[in-house]
């Protein structure tokens, strides 16, 4: 186990420096729930305008699913010392989450990091910033969003802080948050309300699966698109 130096310790540590406890578990059967769930179909349920923007798969296949609990980490642009730190806190499934400010002039992420992610059976990364050694995550094995890639290499002298509530692409991230990453793009759902969400999102599925059937047997559906229109004030 991986003792951590006590707040009143880490208070002591130079500024910008912080390593805090991994968020609580979720449960395993909670994780196997949500991986089935479309990144579309929880973002709509969750107001169509919460999510990361601006980042890119790295890994090959678009049928990869990234769902996992979130150990994040703030870091300088172009420094990665904390993200190995977080790797080592992090536990199997885990997803590391990266607020590096955006910079895509070094990367922070590479092959070396993926093997051991590999090794550490971690459930992916999502880095607002740059990664490198695209080959590597060419192979697959290992879910990784980024904003970008370079090829020049990362420093190992900090500051940086691992499990605080970091902003990566955009998304509020907090250390424990549920991450669910696919093709279209990644999410963060705060763990306490996991239990509440997922009916309504059962209840869009089933309508969005109703919608698909008449659009399939129909060719679209002319009568809600014109009682739409209609709401706004057209004659049709």
């Amino acid at each position: 186990m991986d003792i951590l130096p006590s707040l009143d310790q880490q208070a002591g540590w130079p500024p910008g420096w912080r390593i805090l406890p991994n968020g609580a578990p979720i449960a395993d059967e909670v994780i196997d729930a949500w991986r089935t769930i479309p990144v579309a179909v929880a973002g709509d349920c969750m107001g169509r305008s919460i999510g990361a923007t601006e980042l890119r798969q790295y890994h090959p296949d678009l049928a990869t699913v990234m769902c996992g609990r979130a150990v994040t980490v703030r870091t300088r642009p172009g420094d990665n010392l904390v993200i190995h730190k977080a790797m080592l806190m992090a536990s199997p499934g885990d997803v590391i989450v990266i607020d590096a400010g955006g910079s895509v002039e070094q990367a922070i992420v590479g092959g070396l990091m993926r093997t051991t992610a590999i090794a550490r059976k971690l459930g992916g990364f999502i880095v607002d910033g740059a990664v490198r050694d695209l080959l590597e995550w060419h192979e697959g094995g290992m879910p990784c969003f980024a904003r970008g890639h370079t090829h020049r290499g990362p420093s190992k002298d900090g500051p940086g802080a691992v499990n605080i509530p970091i902003s990566c692409g955009g998304l509020v991230v907090q250390p424990g948050d549920l991450i669910l990453g696919d093709a279209d793009g990644i999410l963060a759902i705060p763990a306490n309300e996991l239990s509440g969400l997922m009916p309504r999102v059962q209840e869009h599925l089933e309508r969005e699966a109703a919608i698909r059937e008449t659009n399939a047997r129909e060719g679209g559906n002319a009568d809600r698109i014109n009682a739409l229109l209609r709401s706004k004030g057209l004659t049709i």
